[in-house]
């Protein structure tokens, strides 16, 4: 804001009340108001970007920054060709302009807020699973604005929020949180086996990530009681072996 002299006074406005959001999507364009009377002659203007420290956007009648090839003036308002996640935040603009008075000042804010779609998000599935246990499978994208929701896919069919009332589902144990992106299983079963996807869908788009396959297999009793038996021969056979060796005087001393 310029400067005043000792011979004028210096009048103006900043009503809160005048503050407001304006909404854009990533890569389309948007229009920054200034609500002001027509740009005159002998007005000056500045647009600054507020945050941890302020930065020019419009300065000495230029475009400044980022601003220079993407952005033009339209009298006091900013129109960006094609807004960016990194513009997103608050923006003040100041007006200067002799008047009867004296230097008449004016300021007006805009906060700018971008949505973007989300990116393809990351997909965490177990590739092998015992049947009875719990398994969860995870699906979270940290770019969409606002916050996406999360659906997972078996085999390419999409899974209700209720198991009991899907019919592609043989599994009525399992719980699918959409904000979150979880998909858990609190007793999974052979039936569980597949290939599962996870979709993340905001209001400016969607995407999903690849299918990944995870298999459920019983646990296998009448292996586990073989081997156990064997390593109890094993055992046996050692413990033969030694009182053999003892009793033949092996480890007697000399």
């Amino acid at each position: 804001i310029m400067p005043t002299t000792p011979n004028h006074k210096a009048c103006g406005f900043s009503d809160p009340k005048d503050h407001h959001v304006v909404t854009a999507i990533e890569y389309q364009e948007v229009i920054l108001a200034c609500k002001y009377p027509k740009k005159t002659v002998s007005s000056r203007l500045e647009w600054k970007k507020l945050g941890r420290g302020i930065s020019f956007v419009y300065y000495q009648q230029a475009l400044q920054g980022a601003f220079k090839d993407r952005a033009e003036l339209i009298d006091f308002s900013i129109r960006i060709k094609n807004v960016t996640r990194n513009d997103a935040g608050k923006y003040r603009c100041e007006i200067s302009a002799p008047s009867e008075q004296g230097q008449n000042l004016a300021e007006d804010t805009v906060t700018l807020e971008v949505l973007v779609a989300p990116a393809v998000p990351s997909c965490e599935v177990p590739s092998s699973a015992l049947s009875g246990t719990t398994v969860e499978l995870r699906c979270q994208d940290k770019e969409g604005n606002p916050a996406p929701e999360y659906t997972w896919f078996k085999d390419g069919i999409r899974l209700s929020g209720n198991p009991r009332l899907d019919a592609q589902s043989t599994n009525s144990s399992y719980t699918m949180n959409v904000k979150s992106g979880s998909l858990q299983f609190n007793a999974v079963s052979k039936l569980d086996s597949g290939e599962y996807s996870c979709e993340a869908r905001n209001s400016v788009g969607h995407r999903k990530c690849p299918g990944k396959r995870m298999q459920v297999d019983d646990l296998n009793i009448s292996g586990i009681i073989a081997a156990v038996v064997v390593v109890a021969i094993v055992i046996s056979l050692c413990g033969l072996g030694v009182c053999y060796a003892q009793r033949k005087g092996y480890f007697s001393s000399k």
